[in-house]
Formats: structure tokens, C-alpha cells, sequence
């Protein structure tokens, strides 16, 4: 192979999308265009076409036209040329389909429908694992020319030098073969560096940084307002039809007026039935709202065969961590910067005196059935917390806790606190599962969003305010958060649509952070504990039966 003459550094790089959905090819081509990459769809003539755009990227569908996908990427690995192009694959289903492409030779593999940010996020990891390959490779054939040179001058030596000459070689030799092996382990590491970096900013996507803060801080009081709730405006849109039917009612015939009557008492009573659940939502937010509390879980990691710990690999002299050509920042076990950590964030809620609190077991141990800290571990990484605070609406700080029990049999984990001086109200369980009923109301108190919901119902001067005290940090933010007396739950109301013997669904609104809230049935009473949501699908969200917390709880 000849010396790879062309860089990226100037430009975002070259993708050939081979796709035969017109939607999926068109909605390619504007996430690309958009960021500013040089776009080919032209692959009618197959590896023809591969060689004539030479891509950097090919992003290659299931089902393209008169190609077999899976005989396109083997050529594409196999053949010398190409070889070192990198193969996005988007694959129709789930992990087993993923699976399939990644055993088949594609360099990442995204299922459809996908998100525009995650695939020019994982279009990005394999251009800068590229362009790191490309770059190693111009150095080793630096070396070989150095080496051909070398002999060049060598043969031309009297034989009475020919000693020094061999002894030169040999160096020569000695340090193209060092050269090799330099390469093959810096490209591994600049692998693992993206692959892990692109994990971490995935997770990290929730935590904002100072300058992001203050620059919410100064954006329109209505763009941040929390909205109104459901029952909020089912009662004002009630209300108003309310009206109208009076006032038709007073002029019209006597036959019409029967007829409205009707309509009004139906929309009084629905008026009614929203009263009486708001009267018990009420009930439940005042006796306990002060016992939910917001779970805040910092996760590190190490190293499975060294144990030493991922650090970033190092400073600048203004503070900010040393990056990559692209602006990434480096990640290593060996590096002179603080430690990588993980700022994740849940909903847990006090049963026992003693500090007890319930929660999901993918709240106590993020790592649990989670794909993006998948990605992490596949690349040798173990994790571990760092640090496990919660923080109760009415403290002034946070409390420190550890985990107590995992349940064996659904996502429920018991972690446990010092509450002492906290005057915290334990919150009571329903006495059976026959508290739970179809077409009940419900209350969800929790934490959606994590801190961004809080962040969002907080004034303008009091957000600046914290946002420099803390410099973006997330302990510090959520501490500064306590001490102002700003952490309180979110609280949803809903009506339970089918009852299953390991889960609730029900339609109270909810998001992560979310997870590990009580949701209440209309006698004030925890009924189960939230743990899931189906994006696509309105109204239906999960919880689990509170007799699966209610087991963590015997001795």
C-alpha cells in the first residue's frame, strides 16, 4: 500500500451512505450535509464505487440494492485498499442484529430507527479512529523509506566497515520493528479512548457545565416555566365548557335546554371526580413530599487486570482536561488528571426510621442492564461508586448512603442512610395487592429530568448565583441546590391501566430520574415503585408491585 496522502485534519471527511429506504438515505444525507461532510450515495457499481469516492466512512444499510450488505463490508475489509475504511452498519432490531453486524466485520452497528445526534456521535468515533490509523501508517512508511535509504547508503560502505554498516541495519531494523509495535498499541488505545469518551458524554449528557447554567439563567422566565399539569388543564378546558353550556342554556327552547342539561351534568361530574383526586393528590404532597428524596450516584472506574483507575490524561494551565486534534478529551489509566467520573441520577424514598430508602436496582448500580456503560466494560473497564448522597427536600445537605440489598427477583434495591435530626416521615405501603385497582387514580412523586426540572422552576439571580459558587460541578450544584431549599419532588397525577403480577402500568407522566419514585393509589398508600417507560408509546409507564420493596425489608 502506498503512503496515505490524505489527512482529515482539514476537513470533516468523506461518507458513502449505502441505503435503499428513500427516507432513511434522505434523513443521512441532511444529519451529514448539515455537519459538514462530503456526502456520496452513488454505489450502483459496488466496490467500483467504493474505490472511485475512496469514503472514509461507509454507512452501509441491511438491504441495499443488487448488493448483499454482508458481501460488500467482507470486500471492503478484505481487500488492501480499503481495509481501513470504517463501517457504520444500521441494522433493523435489537442486540442480536447488532451482535450479527459486529461479527460479520462492521466497525459499529446502530439499530433503526436511530438518533440524529447518536449517529453523528458514533460517525465521529470511527473518523477519529481512522484518522489515528492513518496517521500511525504515514509514520511507518516514514520508516520503511528511511530504512530503503539506509541500505542504499550502506551497500556503497568498503567491505572493511562492514560491521558498523550490519550493526546499523540491525538498529534500523530493530527500531522499525519498536515503530510497529508502537503503533498497533496506540492505535488500540486511541480506540478505547473514543470508544470510552463517546460513552462518558453520552451518560454525561445531563449534567451542564458553568457557562451553560449562567446561560440558562438568562434566558426568558416563560422558556423555563414548568408546564401545567394534566389534571391542571382537563380542569380548565372542563370549567370553560362549563360556562358555555350555562350560558346556551339560558337561551335556548325548552326542548334544546333538556338536552344541554345533560351535557352539563356530565361535565360536572367530571369536574368533581378531578376535585376529589386533586383533594388526595394534595394530602399525599403534604404528609410526604419531605420523604422523597433525589439520589445522586457518582461512578469511576478501573481497570480489570491493573486496577488502576481512568483518569483524564491531564490539564491545561487554564483547568480544562487536554484534548485531542479534535477537541475530545483524552482519557487514560496512566494520566495526570483527575479521575473520569459519572454523575447519574434517581428517585428514592424513605420506609423505616432506621434510614431505609427504596429505590431501582439500575439506580444503586447504573451499570446494571445499561448499554451505554456496556460499551465501557467491553473495553476492560469495571465500575464503581465513587459516592452515593441523597438529599431530602427540607435538609440543608446531603446524606450520605450506602446499599443495603438488591432484590434478586425485579429492579428494586434498598439503600440506607443516617436520617438523625432530619425529622423525616416514613411513607406507608398499601396492605395488599388489591389496593391497586384498574382505572384508579394515581400519584407519582419523583425526580424526572434529574436536576434539569429543578433547574428549571429556579429564579433567574438564584441560578446565576449558583452556577458560579459551583463552577458547573455537579456536587457542588446539587449541595448548593439543598442549601437554598430547592430540591423538591415533581408531582404527576394518572389513572392505573392494567394490573400484571410484576408491574403496574399506569399513565402518570414521567422521564429518567424518574426512576425509583412511590406511586400512590387514592388512600395516600405506595402501591409500587416506578422503573420504566415506554418512550414511543403514550401512557404507559411501570412500576412494581411495593411487595417486592416490601421483601428487602425482612430481616
Amino acid at each position: 500500500m502506498g503512503v496515505v496522502k490524505k489527512s482529515m485534519q482539514d476537513k470533516a471527511g468523506k461518507l458513502l451512505i449505502v441505503e435503499t429506504s428513500d427516507e432513511l438515505r434522505t434523513q443521512l444525507i441532511t444529519v451529514f450535509s448539515n455537519a459538514g461532510y462530503e456526502v456520496s450515495t452513488d454505489y450502483s457499481g459496488g466496490m467500483k464505487a467504493v474505490l472511485a469516492f475512496d469514503p472514509d466512512l461507509v454507512i452501509l444499510g441491511a438491504n441495499p440494492p443488487e448488493l448483499d450488505c454482508c458481501d460488500l463490508l467482507s470486500e471492503i475489509k478484505s481487500s488492501k485498499q480499503t481495509h481501513n475504511i470504517r463501517v457504520l452498519m444500521l441494522a433493523p432490531g435489537g442486540a442480536p442484529e447488532r451482535t450479527r453486524g459486529l461479527d460479520l466485520g462492521a466497525d459499529d452497528v446502530l439499530s433503526v430507527p436511530f438518533d440524529s445526534h447518536e449517529v453523528l456521535s458514533r460517525a465521529r468515533v470511527q473518523l477519529r479512529s481512522k484518522l489515528a490509523a492513518d496517521e500511525a501508517l504515514e509514520r511507518l512508511h516514514a520508516a520503511e523509506d528511511n530504512k530503503d535509504a539506509t541500505q542504499q547508503v550502506a551497500t556503497a560502505v568498503n567491505e572493511e566497515r562492514r560491521t558498523l554498516r550490519m550493526g546499523g541495519i540491525a538498529a534500523l531494523i530493530a527500531l522499525v520493528g519498536a515503530g510497529a509495535i508502537f503503533i498497533y498499541f496506540y492505535r488500540r488505545g486511541q480506540e478505547q479512548n473514543v470508544r470510552v469518551y463517546t460513552a462518558i458524554t453520552r451518560l454525561q449528557s445531563g449534567v451542564l457545565t458553568q457557562e451553560k447554567l449562567l446561560e440558562r439563567s438568562r434566558q426568558p422566565a416563560e422558556n423555563t416555566a414548568p408546564a401545567a399539569s394534566s389534571a391542571d388543564s382537563q380542569v380548565i378546558q372542563l370549567q370553560k365548557r362549563s360556562n358555555d353550556l350555562k350560558s346556551q342554556i339560558s337561551n335556548s327552547s325548552a326542548e334544546d335546554a333538556a338536552t344541554l342539561r345533560n351535557n352539563l351534568a356530565l361535565v360536572e361530574g367530571r369536574l368533581q371526580k378531578l376535585e376529589t383526586e386533586g383533594k388526595f393528590a394534595h394530602a399525599i404532597i403534604q404528609d410526604y413530599e419531605p420523604s422523597v428524596c433525589l439520589l445522586h450516584v457518582v461512578l469511576g472506574f478501573r481497570d480489570h487486570v491493573t486496577s488502576l483507575k481512568l483518569h483524564y490524561a491531564g490539564l491545561t494551565s487554564t483547568g480544562e482536561p487536554v484534548t485531542d486534534k479534535l477537541s475530545n478529551p483524552l482519557v487514560s489509566l496512566n494520566g495526570n488528571g483527575p479521575e473520569v467520573h459519572v454523575d447519574i441520577f434517581g428517585t428514592g424514598f424513605l420506609v423505616s426510621e432506621k434510614g431505609q430508602i427504596l429505590t431501582n436496582h439500575h439506580v444503586a448500580e447504573p451499570w446494571w442492564q445499561n448499554d451505554e456503560l456496556k460499551e465501557m466494560l467491553d473495553q476492560g473497564l469495571e465500575p464503581e461508586i465513587v459516592e452515593m448522597t441523597a438529599y431530602f427536600p427540607n435538609a440543608s445537605h446531603g446524606i450520605s448512603i450506602h446499599t443495603e440489598k438488591i432484590s434478586t427477583e425485579a429492579d428494586v434495591a434498598l439503600v440506607r442512610g443516617d436520617i438523625t435530626g432530619l425529622g423525616l416521615k416514613q411513607i406507608a405501603f398499601a396492605e395488599s395487592a388489591r389496593s391497586a385497582v384498574g382505572g384508579s387514580p394515581v400519584v407519582l412523586l419523583g425526580y424526572p429530568t434529574g436536576i434539569n426540572a429543578i433547574l428549571a422552576r429556579t429564579a433567574a439571580a438564584t441560578l446565576q448565583s449558583i452556577a458560579l459558587t459551583s463552577n458547573g460541578e455537579p456536587k457542588q450544584l446539587v449541595e448548593q441546590l439543598a442549601q437554598h431549599h430547592l430540591i423538591k419532588p415533581i408531582v404527576t397525577q394518572g389513572h392505573i391501566g392494567d394490573i400484571l403480577p410484576d408491574k403496574i402500568v399506569y399513565d402518570a407522566q414521567t422521564t429518567s430520574g424518574g426512576s425509583g419514585g412511590p406511586l400512590f393509589n387514592n388512600d395516600g398508600k405506595v402501591i409500587g415503585i416506578n422503573f420504566a417507560m415506554v418512550r414511543d408509546f403514550g401512557g404507559s409507564n411501570f412500576a412494581i408491585p411495593i411487595a417486592y420493596g416490601e421483601s428487602l425489608l425482612k430481616p
